[in-house]
């Protein structure tokens, strides 16, 4: 039995598990690019962290006026991103501990992501993450993405797990609204600090406003020790 009894862990993947965004970014520069915009700029793309691809393409058509439908963009962009993912995605290492840590005690873990089933898997085999994250949902696989509690809940029922159990780690803000409409706690990890005071965050059990340089895995597995009470 874990020292942290029955929690159950729920990873999103983009930007807390691993550094992705660089990639997603890329893919979309070039993406919009084929289409005639050749502006779109990092914060242009922090606007889009934390939403699923298919969401993302299809504010582009309304955003840029482009002549293409959802899918046509969802599929150009995908290509390009799982070209980039699959040769250089890089997890956070302070993560890694932390799920290495979770996996020795036995711990349910599982990721819960925006990307498509194809993305989750190149970057989960690319870092070797998939030796222990084998439970994992897409977005694909349910109804509506976050901030929709869908993906959080699938996890929760894949694992055996009561959603009041689980503890989600999320970077965006999406992601700890439907961490909290999921009535799962939260570890956040904004991904821009700067929007660590946008009001989903609040809601977090434990909100490090410096983002990945301020988690430790030895810190978020001392507060799930203290949330459960066991500590």
């Amino acid at each position: 039995m874990s020292k942290l009894g029955g929690i159950s862990v729920i990873f999103d993947l983009d930007g807390t598990l691993v550094d992705s965004e660089p990639n997603y970014y890329e893919a979309s520069r070039q993406t919009l690019a084929d289409y005639g915009v050749t502006d779109f700029g990092w914060t242009d793309h922090e606007r889009y962290v934390g939403i699923s691809t298919r969401e993302t393409v299809a504010d582009w058509i309304g955003r840029y006026g482009l002549p293409a439908s959802v899918e046509e963009l969802f599929t150009a962009k995908n290509r390009r991103y799982l070209e980039l993912a699959s040769r250089s995605t890089r997890a956070y290492p302070e993560m890694r501990t932390f799920v290495e840590l979770l996996a020795a005690e036995g711990v349910p873990m599982a990721v819960a992501s925006g990307s498509s089933p194809e993305a989750i898997e190149a970057v989960l085999a690319g870092t070797g993450l998939d030796a222990h994250l084998r439970t994992v949902v897409s977005v694909d696989e349910v109804a509506h993405g976050k901030p929709a509690p869908d993906v959080f809940l699938e996890a929760a029922r894949r694992l055996g797990a009561d959603p009041a159990a689980c503890v989600v780690l999320e970077d965006a803000a999406p992601g700890a609204a439907a961490a909290h409409a999921a009535g799962m706690r939260c570890i956040a990890i904004p991904y821009v600090p700067a929007q660590a005071d946008a009001p989903e965050f609040a809601t977090a059990g434990l909100l490090l406003r410096g983002g990945q340089e301020e988690f430790t895995a030895r810190a978020a597995y001392d507060w799930l020790l203290d949330s459960a009470g066991l500590s």
